[in-house]
């Protein structure tokens, strides 16, 4: 009765029936794995964001493939203010409800069924259902940790064959939080000019630097065909309000045609909502204020991991540049998803494993950085306290 793309396993794993065990008897969970900016505790400026959607041009239906010239004005916008005079062109652009609907037209113009897409491991594992979707095959290839995270440009090269199209890129990483660096970006162009890939970056972390500095954009990669993605969901923190982008760039023979072909497949579903997209500078300027706080969380909780880390020699954290999470290593004595539901019901403190991330290896967890800080301070030190008494 069903295709076959959605044969996926619907029953619910162990680690999901533990907290739904946990649940029922009534047990208050911390949750360190929280990645909803809504449910955060953060405080929006709810006043000037529904306002912006009051606006009388929203009765008037204007249906434009791409998206509305104003729209991807505004977007055009906050690049070059966010990102350092980046002069990014409008008409580079084709607007999208969400980054998981531009995975999908990117997959769709680029792939037959059954043709290859190189994705990174670990990783946000959303990649196998829209895969699937689109039929199109997944080959990992790892990120190696060594003083840092880095791409494994030998197993790149080895995981490459005729049925590949493209490499993703995850810009900083979720859940590893490592940008690409300069010198991998240049690796990457090369390769893609030398087996005739694109590249398909996804920046919705780019501006949570927790350094401080600012990573430059692919969004204007001209060496190789590219697809830059990003939207408000993380950039002002509004995962409800449903706006996100590609952004087209490279070698101006390749690009005409990608966004000929994309403005097609954005025509066929036309799904980007009028009132979200004539609201869209109101809401892109919501990151001036939303930013610096989630900056500050994100940095706080890092701390508040960091100060309990030295109180103890068995867990360490990895090395984190930017984005939400962080990554725990802890000593194996069980499978990650056997000792995620220890201490839930041991702490009542839900964490991830890193399994869920595809890590290669157990001895994982991975935190929200996001989390409340309070919650944050009573989950870990009960976590690492439970840890360490092992």
């Amino acid at each position: 009765m069903f295709s076959h793309r959605t044969e996926w396993k619907l029953a619910p794993n162990r680690f999901t029936q533990a907290q739904e065990e946990q649940r029922t008897a009534g047990v208050e969970i911390l949750d360190l794995t929280v990645s909803n900016p809504t449910r955060a505790g953060l405080h929006h400026d709810a006043e000037s964001i529904l306002g912006a959607l009051v606006n009388p041009q929203a009765m008037n239906y204007d249906p434009q493939p791409r998206g509305l010239e104003s729209a991807r004005g505004a977007v055009a916008a906050y690049y070059k203010s966010q990102h350092e005079g980046f002069d990014l062109d409008r008409a580079s652009l084709v607007l999208t409800s969400s980054t998981s609907e531009g995975y999908s037209y990117v997959f769709r113009l680029l792939c037959n069924p059954g043709d290859e897409v190189l994705v990174p491991k670990p990783s946000y594992p959303l990649f196998e259902f829209l895969a699937d979707l689109q039929d199109v095959t997944l080959v990992p290839y790892p990120l190696i940790y060594d003083h840092g995270w880095q791409v494994d440009f030998p197993s790149l090269y080895k995981a490459v064959n005729h049925r590949t199209r493209a490499v993703v890129v995850v810009h900083p990483n979720n859940p590893t939080g490592s940008f690409v660096s300069q010198a991998e970006r240049e690796s990457l162009n090369e390769f893609c000019r030398e087996y005739g890939l694109s590249l398909i970056v996804d920046e919705v972390f780019l501006d949570y630097s927790l350094d401080g500095a600012q990573r430059p954009s692919f969004a204007l990669n001209q060496e190789a065909l590219t697809f830059t993605l990003s939207g408000l969901s993380k950039i002002s923190a509004l995962p409800q309000m449903k706006l996100a982008w590609v952004a087209v760039s490279g070698p101006g023979e390749d690009v005409a045609p990608a966004l000929s072909r994309l403005e097609v497949i954005a025509d066929t579903y036309l799904s980007v909502s009028t009132p979200i997209q004539l609201a869209a500078p109101a809401l892109l300027d919501q990151r001036r204020a939303i930013q610096p706080l989630l900056i500050d969380r994100l940095r706080t909780n890092l701390e508040e991991l960091d100060r309990h880390l030295r109180r103890q020699k068995s867990c360490e954290r990895l090395e984190v540049e930017g984005g939400w999470y962080a990554v725990v290593r802890v000593p194996v004595t069980q499978s990650d998803e056997d000792l995620v539901i220890d201490i839930l019901r041991k702490t009542a403190v839900l964490v991830h494993p890193g399994h869920f991330y595809d890590f290669a290896a157990d001895g994982y967890l991975v935190l929200s950085l996001i989390t409340p800080p309070e919650h944050f301070r009573e989950g870990i030190g009960r976590v690492l306290g439970l840890l360490n008494a092992k």
